[in-house]
């Protein structure tokens, strides 16, 4: 018979009034791998507010795939609401239904096919601007990257080159406050404290520019060109004939920047930094690009048979994956054992997933041969969740694996980066666990030691 909410283990180190507040905001990634120690199914309180979060591969998959209709959007995207709105990020039940089959043929992968130029040529455009003995903090680079390729298939016309810098400006300033604001008693909110004024300006600067865009291509009258933007104002509901309101434009354009930019640049960031460290990954993957290129710019066609850089990507994401999200029953639910009531806060962490040592063997290593498909077939496939799973599952993950894949061939098709003396990489933790600094010498192919 299952047990009742106060039968969960709690996490240890709660304080009086802040609950685990203060060891989440401390050191989120080690508090969050340190709660399957504690059980499958685990008490943490933010404030007053008990969060039971998920530590089993099994139950995270029940959670988003299993029992997914008996769950919506919890905690967290309720805090960060006040930046993407109602977009698909926080969007729940019929509303998220009807944006999503509005949105899918963006990201339809005869669409992808014409991104990859737009990829390929942005990328080319990076490695064509690098002068040998350069040092550049990839972490950086990678955003901007990221940034111009997402704009460059957004916004076809200049109306949109605002919006880009505002993401430039305001989303590290959001990235590094978020998690701080979410794990906070709400209560905290209406504090004049500087990450609260900080997450605050940015959010209301980032969604008045996109307003101020999405006015002026209204205005502008001119043809649309097939650019998201353009889909989103063109987009009917099938069944009702219903537009989206510029508002709800609004929404999901600040969402696919907001979600389109760290993942991308993080991952890359991380992958250069990786390759550097282990010369013999990198000997393969530059012969790889050199037998599938030829010397040609990439295509989408090339993607899928660089499989060496996917196992390098596949392993890069699973090092340093998502750090938290969040899901709220709305009915009463059975999981692990215990029965949650309705209005449940239910949390996991695919970071800690990832690196569980029961799932992965020497789970801290990097180790992208893990992905051969000899030993591949040895994971569960619950044990690895990359951009989330079931009706959740993140809308433009084929356009992420394309434009990591283009432009890390593009790159090792001309240069070696290597880290400069000095620095080693920290996780810093956001929505994903992304490097604090990546700074790197590039030099030209075969002259690295």
């Amino acid at each position: 018979m299952p047990l009742g909410l106060e039968s969960i283990p709690s996490a240890p180190g709660r304080l009086p009034l802040l609950g685990h507040a203060w060891n989440l905001g401390r050191q989120p990634l080690a508090f969050l791998r340190s709660l399957r120690e504690v059980g499958d199914l685990v008490r943490v309180d933010l404030g007053g507010m008990p969060m039971y979060v998920v530590t089993s591969a099994d139950l995270v998959r029940d959670v988003t795939v299993g029992q997914a209709r008996a769950f919506e959007k919890g905690r967290l995207y309720d805090r960060v609401r006040p930046l993407v709105g109602n977009g698909l990020a926080t969007a729940g039940g019929d509303v998220h239904r009807r944006h999503r089959r509005l949105i899918q043929p963006m990201f339809h992968q005869s669409c992808i096919a014409g991104y990859a130029e737009t990829m390929s040529s942005r990328a080319r455009a990076l490695a064509d601007s690098w002068t040998a003995g350069q040092t550049v903090a990839v972490e950086q680079v990678m955003g901007e990257l990221a940034v111009e390729i997402l704009a460059a298939t957004m916004f076809s016309t200049d109306i949109g080159r605002p919006a880009v810098e505002a993401v430039r400006r305001d989303l590290p300033v959001i990235l590094k406050n978020m998690l701080i604001r979410a794990a906070s008693p709400k209560v905290l909110d209406r504090l004049p404290i500087p990450p609260n004024r900080a997450f605050d300006a940015a959010a209301r600067s980032m969604r008045k520019v996109i307003d101020d865009v999405i006015a002026g291509t209204r205005r502008s009258g001119q043809p649309h060109q097939g650019d998201l933007l353009s889909v989103l104002l063109d987009a009917r509901d099938a069944d009702t004939g219903e537009a989206l309101t510029d508002e709800e434009v609004r929404d999901e354009l600040v969402t696919i920047l907001f979600a389109g930019t760290e993942t991308t640049a993080s991952t890359l960031a991380w992958s250069f930094h990786e390759i550097a460290r282990h010369p013999e990954v990198e000997k393969q993957l530059m012969a790889e690009v050199d037998d599938v290129l030829e010397g040609r710019p990439a295509t989408i066609e090339d993607v899928p048979r660089l499989v060496g850089i996917r196992r390098v990507l596949d392993e890069v994401i699973r090092l340093h994956g998502v750090t938290l999200l969040m899901r709220r029953t709305t009915e009463e639910v059975e999981l692990g054992g215990f029965t949650l009531p309705a209005g449940t806060e239910v949390a996991f962490s695919l970071y800690a997933l990832h690196r569980d040592p029961a799932l992965y063997a020497e789970p801290d290593r990097f180790d992208p041969d893990r992905w051969l498909p000899e030993r591949r077939k040895e994971i569960p496939r619950e044990a690895f969740v990359p951009f989330g799973s079931g009706n959740r599952r993140c809308i433009g993950d084929g356009f992420a694996w394309t434009e990591a894949t283009i432009v890390l061939a593009t790159v090792l098709a001309r240069w070696q980066l290597r880290p400069v003396p000095g620095h080693s990489p920290r996780e810093a933790a956001s929505a994903m666990a992304h490097p604090d600094h990546v700074p790197m010498e590039v030099l030209p192919r075969g002259t690295a030691r």
